[in-house]
This record gives C-alpha cells, sequence and structure tokens, in this order.
C-alpha cells in the first residue's frame, strides 16, 4: 500500500469519526444491538470457559486412573421426578465392595467410602459449625480422592478390621477445633462418640467456592457401626495399575459389578461407573448445548443491528449527497466515497462490537467472584466476536456505500 492509499484510508477513517459524532445520539442507538448482541455471547462463553477452568482444575475430585462405582451418577440434572429409578436401586453394601475386591486382583486396589454432611464436631470447649463431612473410608480412601497426609498417619487395614475410632481432620476442622495446638492424639466427639486424631490431610482449597477441607475421615467399618442407615450406599473406587490398563480395568469392574449385582445380561446397570474425564466430558456435554443456543441468540441480535447500521446509513447518505457531490467535484473516486462509507460502518460495528466485548468478559467473570474461582478471558471468542462485528459492518454497509458512491455529482451539487 503506498503514501496516497495510506493517507486515503487515514482520511476515511477521520471523516467516519467526524460523521458518528455529528450524529451521535442516532449512532448510540444503532450501537446498542451490537452491542447486545456482542455482549450476549461473549458473557456466556467467557462464564462457560471460566466453569470449564474450573472443572478441568479444581474437578479433578478422584485420583490418577481411578474408576469410581457408586449407586447415584456423580452429576445430577432434575429434580426428584427424574431422579426416582436412581433412588430406587439397591443400596451399595459394604459385602458387595469386598466381593468386588476379590474379583478384581488385576486392579491396584479396590476401595469403599461413605460420607454423611451436616455434623458439628467437638473437642474441649470448641466446637465446628453444624456442616462437617463425615466419611468413612480405608486405607486407600485419601489416594481415591487424591489426598495425601500432612502430618501423622494414614487409616491402615487393621483400623478397618479392628473398627477402632480413629480420625483423620481436615484443615478447615483442625483450625476450628485446635487453632494453637497440635491436633495429633487428641480427642474429638462425634454425636458423642470419641475418637482419636491420628493425622491431618494436606489442604486442598475450595472448588466452586466450596470448601473441600472441611471434613473428618475414619475407618469404614467404624463408620458403618455408628452412622450408617438405611440410606447408606456406598462408593467403591478402583485404581488401574497404568494409564494404558484404564479402559480395560473400567470394562472389568464394569461386568464383575454386574456379576457383584446379580444382574441378568438383559438388565441395564443399575450402578453408575464414572472417572475424572467423563465427569469433564458430562460438563461439556451440557455446555455444548448452552453455547450452541447463545451463539445462534446473539447472530440474530447481530443481524438485527446490521440491518439498524444500513438503515442509519442510507439516512446519513441521504443527509450528506451534497457534501458527495462536493468531494466528487475536487477530485473524489468512487473508490473514495465507497471506502468512507464502508468504514464508517465498519468502524460503526467494531465500537459496539468492543463496548460488548469489555462488558461480556465483566459480566461473564462476575462468576469467577462468586464461585472463588480463576477468571478467564476467551480470546478466541474475542477475536470472532471482532471478525463478526466487521462482517456485520461489511455486508451491512456496502449497499449503502454503493449507492454513495454510484451518485451523479452535479446532480448532488443540485440536490437540496
Amino acid at each position: 500500500m503506498n503514501l496516497h492509499s495510506l493517507r486515503t484510508v487515514s482520511d476515511s477513517f477521520f471523516m467516519a469519526i467526524e460523521a458518528i459524532r455529528d450524529n451521535l445520539l442516532r449512532s448510540i442507538l444503532t450501537l446498542l444491538g451490537i452491542i447486545i448482541g456482542v455482549f450476549a455471547i461473549i458473557a456466556v462463553m467467557t462464564a462457560i470457559r471460566t466453569l470449564e477452568n474450573a472443572i478441568n482444575t479444581g474437578l479433578n475430585i478422584f485420583g490418577s486412573d481411578i474408576i469410581w462405582i457408586q449407586k447415584m451418577p456423580a452429576i445430577r440434572i432434575g429434580g426428584h421426578g427424574s431422579m426416582r429409578k436412581y433412588y430406587q436401586r439397591p443400596n451399595i453394601t459394604y459385602e458387595q465392595a469386598r466381593e468386588l475386591r476379590e474379583k478384581l486382583p488385576s486392579a491396584q486396589f479396590v476401595s469403599a467410602m461413605d460420607g454423611r454432611g451436616g455434623r458439628t464436631i467437638k473437642a474441649g470447649d470448641e466446637k465446628t459449625n453444624p456442616n462437617v463431612e463425615v466419611d468413612g473410608t480405608d486405607e486407600y480412601g485419601l489416594e481415591s480422592f487424591n489426598m495425601t497426609i500432612a502430618d501423622g498417619r494414614n487409616i491402615i487395614a487393621e483400623d478397618v478390621r479392628y473398627r477402632t475410632r480413629v480420625a483423620i481432620l481436615g484443615v478447615d476442622v483442625v483450625e476450628k477445633l485446635f487453632p494453637y495446638a497440635d491436633p495429633l492424639d487428641k480427642d474429638i466427639s462425634i454425636d458423642g462418640i470419641k475418637f482419636r486424631v491420628i493425622g491431618v490431610a494436606d489442604e486442598r482449597g475450595a472448588i466452586f467456592g466450596q470448601s473441600q477441607d472441611n471434613f473428618v475421615m475414619i475407618p469404614l467399618t467404624t463408620y458403618l457401626q455408628y452412622f450408617s442407615s438405611n440410606w447408606t450406599s456406598l462408593g467403591i473406587s478402583v485404581k488401574a495399575p497404568s494409564r494404558e490398563e484404564f479402559e480395560a480395568i473400567k470394562e472389568e469392574a464394569t461386568g464383575q459389578m454386574r456379576v457383584v449385582r446379580d444382574l441378568k445380561p438383559n438388565e441395564e446397570n443399575d450402578f453408575e461407573v464414572t472417572s475424572n474425564d467423563a465427569l469433564v466430558e458430562t460438563f461439556a456435554g451440557f455446555t455444548g448445548g448452552v453455547k450452541i443456543f447463545a451463539f445462534g441468540v446473539s447472530i440474530i441480535a447481530l443481524v438485527v443491528a446490521g440491518i439498524g447500521i444500513m438503515n442509519i446509513m442510507l439516512v446519513t447518505v441521504t443527509e450528506r449527497i451534497k457534501e458527495i457531490g462536493i468531494r466528487k467535484a475536487i477530485g473524489a473516486t468512487r473508490a473514495n466515497i465507497l471506502g468512507q462509507f464502508l468504514l464508517e460502518a465498519v468502524f460503526l460495528s467494531l465500537i459496539g462490537g468492543i463496548i460488548g466485548i469489555i462488558l461480556g468478559v465483566a459480566a461473564g467473570n462476575a462468576i469467577s467472584l462468586i464461585m472463588d474461582v480463576d477468571p478467564q478471558i476467551p480470546i478466541d471468542w474475542v477475536f470472532i466476536g471482532l471478525f463478526v462485528c466487521s462482517a456485520v459492518g461489511i455486508t451491512f454497509g456496502i449497499y449503502p456505500a454503493y449507492k454513495a458512491a454510484k451518485l451523479d455529482p452535479i446532480d448532488s451539487l443540485r440536490y437540496e
């Protein structure tokens, strides 16, 4: 591009700005459609991207290469009616978990666990809020949930075999009950039952604003003795020996669980099998539909805004016929006039798009403040938004620009 072309583009750019400034109210009203359309899609995509990031980093619930078997789906959608068939399934018992362990010698381990929230834990004169989760597990429970011991020791097989009353505390419980003391070998009570603290789990932080450290872990058999009910259904974790054997172990575990549950070949599973990857895929399936819907609504809004741009540009051409005649009389070419009005349309679209992007990113990241997750900026959708705005400006601005460019300069000068 030579110096003359650059100067022509620069002149067209500043004339477009001046025209927008001279018709400020009309330009603002036209911009609203673009702003709303871009805002809708950027806000939704930013919110989804924020959630996806939280899912990929924070929803790493299970340990590496862990398959999780339970009565209910890990992600539940719908009310009680839609979940009725899951509630009607028979519970997974401790005996079934032990039988599955015997049938899966190729697995690195098979573990069982259950938990119940809403408990108050006491230690001396201190007590927690009534929101602590009490989990019953075996020696593999920490690894199943991607946790480690920060201090003390883990639950061992003997604790499970002899139903010992020992406990591992989450960081939140330690801070509440033992803010200035070492919790190891201290006594706590759960529903009046004493337990000795043998360990403290590493801090895991929060996911979606919910702490993952507000728990007490005790041997599974002790948990079943004191805290089980008719509704207790265990979760079973199966660890594959390696990533390469993950799918094979998953299929074997599913088949053996069907045997344990005495299911006939034509009967569907009365249990759920999931993993970290499956949770991410399930969430991606939910968000995919939302993305398509948001994109469709935004495109409609942008088309309506484009029609508004075309209308305002047609009015602008009519109002500036004499100006066009003067410019042509002093040497402006059709390409100059076409470029000026087309650039004005594109500039209108881009201003609206940039405002919509800024507002959309801000609104979409509001969820990061509410749910205490890292904010995200969907760079790819920012560029897509700018491209779409430019396309809208060119598509709906080209006819008014062409109409202005083909005006006869003599007729234009006579126009009143």
